[in-house]
């Protein structure tokens, strides 16, 4: 280490030096002993005040090299021997700076883990219609082609489409949900409503397979959240229970509220879940051992999301009698 090359050093060396040479010609002036005492005084004061300021210099650059080992090596060391006067001040800080780094960088290798995989997930769901579009197409583009086989052609391309449609239209409100950038708004809903609004988007297609929607005990029951979001999470959980339904089956809704929670739960007339499936269920594009051709696996994961940011809790299991339970938690405080 160049100990002369910090500023503070030099100045303060020429301002001892001139304070030295002041005392020492002012001593032996008076009397030439007086002044060799004085100069031997200085002297001495001079070297062990560089000799404590040379120890301090050496830690704080020693204390400097692990900072720097922290930084690229990722290495582990103890900042407890440097706490002593004004260094523990900066013991702590660093200290404190260590472990936000460290989480810094545990999440940000931890997001782009999870962004490779997502984008890896969305490139396979988006490229299976299209796939299928193509193949459409190119059968859509012979001259001799019957009307009916046309028409059904045309279906299977619009249903393709849709199924584009809706995938990226969930990806962009699950990643405004990730980013914190929906507005919820806070206001008393009623269960029944949510219920209503939720049931339009399933009602055509429960009706082509003589489904049921059955809303058993849902009567003025209320929550405090956002209406529109909230029918856009139940509206999801229709979907899958739908699709997981024979026909002619049934999907129930409960409602109950207390003291201390307002509940939602959606029940299906299908086969219920696999054990192994429901710790996975509401990850995003996981598709459980029964899940349908058309399956996407991420609409159970944009109900959570929207659930979980207004303060809510989603859990689904087996019914005792069968088929698969759904219930959402809307907490009237924060427990």
């Amino acid at each position: 280490m160049n100990f002369l090359r910090n500023p503070e050093i030099r100045g303060s060396l020429w301002l001892y030096l001139a304070a030295g040479a002041v005392f020492c010609g002012a001593g032996y002036f008076m009397q030439p002993r007086f002044g060799l005492l004085m100069a031997a005084a200085c002297l001495s004061f001079a070297l062990l005040h560089y000799a404590l300021t040379y120890r301090r210099y050496c830690r704080l650059q020693q204390l400097a090299r692990e900072i720097d080992h922290i930084l690229y090596d990722c290495s582990r060391f103890d900042l407890s021997r440097f706490a002593e006067g004004e260094l523990s001040i900066l013991h702590s800080e660093i200290y404190k700076m260590t472990v936000r780094l460290r989480e810094q960088a545990d999440a940000l290798k931890k997001d782009k883990v999870y962004l490779a995989d997502s984008i890896a997930d969305i490139s396979h769901q988006i490229r299976t219609p299209l796939t299928s579009i193509h193949l459409l197409l190119s059968f859509l583009s012979e001259e001799d082609l019957p009307r009916e086989r046309r028409m059904q052609l045309c279906r299977e391309v619009n249903g393709l489409l849709n199924r584009i449609d809706w995938l990226i239209t969930a990806l962009l409100k699950i990643s405004r949900l990730d980013a914190g950038t929906v507005q919820m708004e806070r206001g008393q809903v009623r269960v029944a409503d949510v219920v209503r609004q939720a049931a339009q988007t399933v009602a055509i297609s429960m009706e082509l397979k003589g489904q049921t929607l059955l809303a058993e005990e849902v009567g003025e029951e209320t929550f405090l959240g956002d209406p529109v979001w909230t029918a856009e999470a139940v509206g999801n959980i229709f979907k899958n229970c739908m699709e997981h339904t024979p026909e002619e089956g049934s999907i129930t809704v409960r409602a109950k509220e207390s003291g201390v929670f307002t509940q939602i739960e959606i029940s299906d007339s299908g086969p219920g879940i696999v054990p192994e499936d429901i710790p996975h269920l509401f990850e995003r594009f996981y598709r459980g051992e029964n899940a349908g051709e058309g399956s996407i696996g991420i609409g159970l994961a944009l109900a959570k999301s929207i659930v979980t940011a207004q303060g809510g809790t989603i859990k689904a299991a087996n019914g005792h009698g069968g088929g698969a339970v759904f219930t959402i938690r809307f907490y009237k405080s924060t427990v």
